[in-house]
């Protein structure tokens, strides 16, 4: 199974280095000096890692075929991708594995379904594409997100109030002062 590492951003400087999203848990594992990687879309791979470089939180990367600016800007965009084994951690998914499940409250209304799933700092941000066809960002924290049921293919929220469209604190059940 082919498993997304990083996605490819802008570039950064004339030389060919790029910014990266990073969609994997062990990014100083993976992105290291050597490591190739295969592409989606393929031809514009495989890329190789020349250098890598993190600041203010964003990682850097150079690739051996990215010589130029020019070079940069057309791997925009592309995935870096590994063949990947099924995860035996318990409440571990791929981004992969959530995209498309329908997201729903313990009431069973839906609300969405799953866009993507951002890795941040703090921590991953599931992305829901809501009813209204608006983009809320949940934590993906037990308390938020209690369930993942891929057999069911819906996953379970319980956000706070403000994070979903067209909520008022009478329809969350919340009061504030």
């Amino acid at each position: 199974m082919e498993l997304t590492v990083a996605r490819i951003g802008r570039a950064h400087g004339l030389k060919g280095e790029v910014t990266v999203e990073v969609r994997t848990d062990i990014p100083e594992e993976r992105l290291v000096p050597g490591a190739s990687f295969d592409t989606d879309p393929a031809a514009a791979g495989p890329l190789t890692v020349t250098a890598v470089r993190t600041q203010s939180q964003r990682w850097y990367v150079k690739f051996a075929e990215v010589a130029s600016r020019e070079d940069a800007d057309a791997v925009r965009g592309v995935s870096l991708v590994i063949d990947g084994d099924e995860s035996d951690e318990d409440d571990a998914w791929y981004v992969y594995e959530l995209v498309g499940l329908s997201v729903v409250r313990p009431s069973g209304e839906v609300v969405g379904e799953v866009a993507d799933l951002l890795s941040m700092p703090a921590q991953d941000l599931l992305v829901v594409k809501q009813v209204s066809g608006k983009r809320a960002m949940i934590p993906f924290v037990d308390e938020f997100v209690p369930e993942v049921d891929l057999e069911a293919r819906a996953v379970t929220i319980t956000p706070p109030y403000g994070l979903l469209d067209g909520e008022s604190p009478e329809e969350t059940g919340e009061t504030h002062g």
